[in-house]
C-alpha cells in the first residue's frame, strides 16, 4: 500500500493539510492580534453569532474575525467620539457648564451619550 503524505497542498482553495491518522485536516494558522476588540467589538461578535453565522463562520475559519471586530470597535469610537463633540458643541455643553452647575453638566452630557450610544448601535454595531 502507498505511504501518505504527511502534508499536503490544495491549490483550489490556497489550504495546506495535514494527515491526522487517517484524515487530513487543514492546517489553519490565525494571525497574532495585539488589539483589543473593546465594547463595540464584543456587542458585533455576539450579533454575528446570533443573526449572522455564516458571515461568523468564515471569519473564524480564515482568522479574520479578531482583526475584523477590533476593526469595527475602532470604528465605533471614533464615531461616538465624533458626535460627542459635535452634539456637546450644538447644546452649548461646554466646560464653563461644568464648573458652574455640575450636576446638570453630567445630565446633559449622558443625555447626548445615550443618544449616541444608540446610533452607534444602530448604524455600525447591528447591522
Amino acid at each position: 500500500m502507498k505511504e501518505l503524505e504527511r502534508i499536503i497542498h490544495d491549490d483550489s482553495n490556497g489550504l495546506d493539510y495535514i494527515l491526522v491518522g487517517e484524515v487530513y485536516l487543514p492546517l489553519l494558522a490565525v494571525p497574532n492580534e495585539t488589539r483589543e476588540i473593546g465594547f463595540y467589538g464584543s456587542l458585533h461578535r455576539n450579533y454575528l453569532k446570533d443573526y449572522k453565522s455564516g458571515l461568523y463562520s468564515y471569519l473564524s475559519l480564515s482568522g479574520k474575525l479578531w482583526s475584523y471586530l477590533a476593526d469595527v470597535n475602532e470604528q465605533c469610537v471614533e464615531r461616538r467620539d465624533y458626535l460627542m463633540d459635535q452634539m456637546m458643541e450644538q447644546e452649548g455643553i461646554t466646560e464653563e457648564l461644568k464648573s458652574r452647575d455640575q450636576m446638570e453638566w453630567v445630565r446633559r452630557a449622558n443625555n447626548v451619550r445615550s443618544r449616541v450610544d444608540e446610533i452607534i448601535l444602530n448604524e455600525m454595531v447591528y447591522v
